[in-house]
């Protein structure tokens, strides 16, 4: 039986983010504005074929797959990277605090944009925010670390936008954040997962320090019509 991570894309749309879903019952897809990934319930080219025509609009579009996978020719891969999909399987400590993080809204959206631009995360656009729990650690009213929630297929529920400034990394800020989303995951009866490029092993080091666990590598493709 497949897991539900194997397809996090397609059990989100179905499950915790279906409020955001189009599509249909072979292909889902997110707002343009608020994420760029698309899913289907099996990989196969007429799945593929069906993605490409009900679409309905032009964009940058993320698959992922649980191995690597041939996509059809009308698409074009515009890139393609390996991911490691983590499940957090620690404890946040008992004297956890994080009353420094504030809580992040739409009036800080031009300041995570500038953020995740910097740092790369992964994709991070006008409408992220709205997938919820965005928290953020300020420098006067610099925002230079955040972190938030995307994915949500239940009962996992995804950290994404992991990101610090340049200037202020080796502080802690990351880890902070983290165990801040994994305690408010718990806490909702649901389980924190993450996915991480694979060759990123300063932040694959600091996830299994605070009780990720690599469940499998993932394949992620960047593809366009």
């Amino acid at each position: 039986m497949e897991h539900v991570l194997d397809n996090p894309a397609w059990n989100a749309l179905s499950t915790g983010n279906k409020a955001f879903a189009g599509g249909n019952n072979i292909v889902k897809y997110f707002p343009k504005k608020v994420s760029p990934f698309v899913a289907i319930p099996e990989i196969s080219a007429e799945n593929f074929n069906l993605l490409y025509d009900i679409i309905p609009f032009e964009s940058h579009f993320i698959f992922i797959a649980p191995h690597d996978i041939v996509i059809p020719e009308q698409w074009k891969i515009v890139h393609y990277l390996k991911c490691l999909q983590m499940v957090f399987e620690g404890e946040v400590p008992a004297n956890f605090a994080d009353e420094d993080l504030l809580p992040l809204t739409a009036q800080h959206v031009p300041q995570m944009l500038e953020l995740t631009q910097l740092t790369n995360p992964g994709p991070f656009i006008e409408r992220t925010i709205e997938f919820g729990h965005y928290h953020g650690i300020f420098d006067g009213d610099k925002l230079v670390a955040m972190a938030g929630q995307r994915l949500n297929p239940a009962p996992y529920a995804e950290i994404s936008a992991v990101c610090t400034h340049p200037d202020y990394l080796g502080r802690g800020y990351a880890g902070k954040l983290l165990l801040n989303q994994a305690k408010r995951i718990k806490t909702a009866s649901e389980i924190p997962f993450l996915h991480v490029k694979s060759e990123n092993e300063r932040a694959i080091k600091v996830y299994e320090k605070l009780g990720f666990v690599t469940r499998k590598e993932m394949s992620f493709y960047v593809l366009r019509k």
